[in-house]
């Protein structure tokens, strides 16, 4: 099921003069020691504003305020124009305090694009007139509009079947005013965020997607028919082909559900071979998540139809490599199975052997997506690889650690540093976690090479203990990161910002950010 897509356009005429359902500004909150008591005084038109602040005389801010803007972070007002400009409406977005001498953060022009396109829904054309500086930083800033207008207009298309006369239609149009339009730089960014965005709207369609409907085939076929569109090589071996090559982490978790499992791997090879490097992704793709004979809670058991965000942020993110043709080989690594309690399912107290060799002893059948991500980073270092970036939703003690916005990320010490930077530059932020010797020892298994967690099923350190798990099946030579995005993977609450509810996409412009970054600095 494909949501609408609203596509994006440069202008550089006035935003005053432009022909648009309505026109987005920037505001800022003050702060004042006037003693005037004038809200008028709290706010600031950012740049971009200024031929739509002529037209209205100079009382735009005054206006503003006494509608109720504060200029604070996502806050959007509306204004009708009455002819003051050719949009009939003018949206101010706040963009919190001014930031002394320089742009708005990048993140924060990202989340207020996407703040007014969403709150703008049922407009046809929309034109966004937001600062943009005009030095170094400008081609950060309009990535960061850009991304954030397409992100905003995402809506999931559903499964409702009676019209919703309430409900608005995303933005179909988005022109984004720059100083100049025919700009290479600023054409070449508006292609990237196309592609991005796109990537990102498929990863939360795919999550967003009931879980009767995205099982391990279906799911498979729904990646490997959009990577073969790509051009990306697809190889997709299911069950028959998982137990001739000796995957048994995947098909110990999959063997519960009458939907067997799979494993898709997607290949980028750069013209010319690239830069020698070689980037593997890995992505976590338990279709629905059950707890298994482990059985979850009722409550809150339907989001884990999210329980797949890991492969569909690689598979979506994939798809985007191979729209931007970076000059570094990319392979994505896709296990899918479902965690169903059935008689056939894997127990506690179960052995597994596992790709690599390494045999498993299964205590808490919850803890699954270990189990298939082990067999596919096995194959990705058999494979052949510089770089691991895998991704999952794999552990409710990264919620507990780091919030629901913030990911988790274990592994080689110097490549997470590198997911931190990634995210602090993609607005997914990351923070590196440490792989401690004692809570390995706690998985120490008196029967196998390694218990699945704890021995004695204590939780303390539960994030780490999936990274140490991991760590396992890694080989010596690669350089690996794991990124726990139990929280960030999937929005419950009200929309914000770019983040509608449901799938968010993370991490997949991180991801991009990474096979850029080694694509240019190996």
């Amino acid at each position: 099921m494909t949501s609408p897509r609203t596509t994006l356009s440069l202008v550089d005429t006035d935003p005053a003069e432009l022909a648009v359902d309505a026109i987005v500004i920037g505001v800022h909150s003050q702060n004042t020691e006037q003693e005037s008591g004038s809200p008028a005084a709290a706010l600031l038109l950012a740049s971009g504003a200024e031929s739509i602040a002529a037209a209205f005389d100079g009382k735009l801010t005054e206006t503003l305020a006494l509608l109720g803007a504060t200029g604070g972070p996502g806050e959007v007002i509306k204004l009708a124009t009455l002819g003051t400009v050719t949009a009939p409406v003018v949206a101010a977005v706040g963009l919190g305090p001014e930031p002394s001498g320089a742009a708005p953060a990048p993140e924060t022009l990202r989340r207020a694009a996407g703040a007014a396109v969403r709150a703008l829904a049922g407009a046809s054309r929309v034109a966004l007139a937001l600062p943009l500086p005009d030095d170094a930083d400008a081609p950060a800033a309009l990535r960061a509009v850009t991304e954030g207008a397409l992100l905003g207009g995402y809506r999931f298309a559903g499964y409702k079947t009676k019209p919703q006369p309430a409900r608005r239609e995303p933005v179909a149009e988005v022109l984004v005013a720059v100083p100049d339009a025919a700009d290479a730089t600023a054409q070449a960014e508006v292609t990237r965020a196309q592609a991005v965005a796109g990537a990102v709207r498929t990863s939360r369609d795919w999550v967003n997607t009931a879980p009767n409907e995205l099982r391990p085939p279906s799911f498979a076929e729904a990646v490997a028919a959009a990577a073969r569109e790509a051009g990306l090589g697809v190889e997709v071996l299911d069950e028959a082909a998982l137990a001739a090559g000796g995957y048994g982490g995947i098909l110990a978790v999959g063997q519960g559900s009458e939907a067997p499992p799979r494993l898709v791997k997607l290949t980028y090879t750069p013209q010319g071979g690239g830069n020698g490097k070689r980037v593997a992704l890995v992505g976590k793709g338990i279709t629905f998540d059950t707890g298994g004979i482990s059985i979850k809670p009722a409550q809150g058991m339907w989001e884990m139809k999210s329980d797949m965000a890991g492969a569909a942020a690689v598979g979506a993110a994939m798809l985007a490599v191979a729209a931007l043709k970076p000059s570094v080989a990319v392979t994505g690594y896709l296990p899918m199975a479902e965690n169903m309690p059935s008689g056939t399912s894997y127990r506690p107290g179960d052995v597994i052997t596992m790709y690599s060799g390494k045999r498993v002893e299964v205590l808490n059948t919850d803890a699954e997506g270990r189990m298939i991500l082990a067999d596919a980073i096995a194959r990705a270092c058999e494979d052949g690889a510089d770089y691991l970036f895998e991704t999952s939703t794999l552990t409710g003690g990264q919620v507990i650690a780091l919030g629901k916005r913030i990911a988790g990320v274990m592994g080689t010490p110097d490549l997470c540093e590198r997911v931190r930077a990634a995210g602090d530059a993609t607005g997914e932020p990351a923070w590196p976690m440490p792989l401690p010797d004692d809570v390995r020892k706690g998985m120490d298994s008196e029967v196998a090479d390694i218990s699945q967690v704890n021995a004695g099923m204590d939780r303390a350190g539960h994030m780490l203990q999936g990274g140490v798990f991991l760590r396992e099946f890694v080989t010596d030579e690669v350089a690996w990161a794991h990124i726990d995005i139990a929280g960030p993977g999937y929005h419950s609450g009200e929309a914000t910002g770019y983040w509608t509810k449901g799938g968010t996409g993370v991490p997949v412009r991180t991801l991009l950010h990474l096979v850029d970054d080694v694509a240019a600095n190996g």
